[in-house]
């Protein structure tokens, strides 16, 4: 035994167990990238599996949405959808142009289309009758019947634009209100993707965030999330935000983000001059509302403000000249 350990510890041997270690290191260094498998194909199957998973989700929850705003929107739709087919209103009284206004105005899929095809064709004739009976029937007019006909055609014919004005205004109240929290939404995505995160799950963020003060933009913002994560094009998926808002500082962004992902910018420095640049819109569009006031109050001033003025200064001095 003791010759044993006095062998372990003379100079040779210790000088061939060390070079022996050295030259086992050395094959295992060398031929270690042989011995193990290309694991990028692995990863990146997995990312990909991962990637069509989240398509299926994502597609299932906005087809399940979709028959959710199906059913709210009444009992009639059958009767609707086949007055439409049967006599193919959608060639005649739409067009692309009116599909996008619907998407811009909130309203989505084939239903809401029906409907406002649909009321396109009834509301002149309810407009007509109404205005008919109250003409001849509800209040007296010293006027010949073919003046209230004419009268009455004109209201129905107006009834033809009630649907276009509705979707009108109701596209004006959603850009107002995209307008208006888009600067914020930029400031948050900025942050989402300067803190490492790619640029759906930055939306899905801000969508969550910003539905407390814009919930059109909120719902634009997760639509366009689920859009990047199933559409095969990316680039369409940003123009669409674009389109469904209908908003040239939106369509700006959007198109620097495409050229960002095209080219390979920082998605971050496009992100932070866009940010900048819609903050200087919105205090713009502020200063002119402020300067657009003084005008606008002259009229009032005139009317309401002045003579109760002018009664307060001269009201005392006509007493004490009625008074002598």
């Amino acid at each position: 035994m003791n010759a044993l350990i006095n062998r372990f510890f003379e100079a040779d041997f210790l000088f061939g167990f060390f070079a022996a270690i050295a030259v086992a290191a050395t094959v295992i260094t060398l031929g270690m990238p042989y011995l193990q498998n290309n694991q990028l194909a692995t990863r990146m199957r997995y990312v990909s599996n991962e990637r069509e998973e989240l398509r299926k989700r994502e597609r299932a929850r906005l087809n399940e949405q979709a028959g959710k705003r199906t059913v709210l929107k009444g009992e009639a739709k059958p009767f609707i959808r086949t007055i439409v087919e049967r006599f193919n209103l959608r060639q005649v009284l739409s067009s692309e142009e009116t599909a996008l206004r619907m998407k811009m105005a909130g309203f989505r899929g084939q239903a809401p289309l029906s409907v406002y095809v649909f009321l396109r064709l009834a509301l002149p004739g309810v407009f007509f009758v109404v205005a008919l009976m109250y003409m001849f029937f509800l209040r007296e007019f010293d006027q010949p019947a073919t003046i209230k006909f004419a009268i009455s055609l004109g209201i129905g014919y107006l009834g033809l634009y009630a649907p276009n004005i509705y979707i009108s205004n109701r596209i004006k109240r959603r850009q107002d209100s995209i307008r208006a929290a888009w600067p914020d939404a930029l400031d948050l995505l900025l942050i989402c993707v300067e803190s490492g995160q790619s640029i759906e799950a930055g939306f899905r963020r801000v969508a969550q965030e910003i539905g407390l003060q814009s919930i059109p933009l909120a719902e634009e913002m997760a639509l366009t999330m689920a859009e990047l994560s199933y559409l095969e094009d990316r680039k369409k998926a940003f123009e669409n935000l674009g389109l469904r808002t209908g908003l040239d500082g939106v369509k700006a962004v959007m198109t620097s983000l495409i050229q960002a992902e095209r080219y390979g910018t920082p998605m971050g420095q496009a992100l932070r001059v866009m940010a900048q640049e819609n903050r200087d819109m919105r205090m713009a569009a502020a200063e002119k509302k402020a300067a657009a006031l003084p005008p606008k109050l002259t009229v009032p001033m005139i009317l309401f403000f002045l003579p109760v003025l002018f009664v307060v200064i001269l009201g005392p001095a006509a007493i004490r000249v009625i008074a002598l």
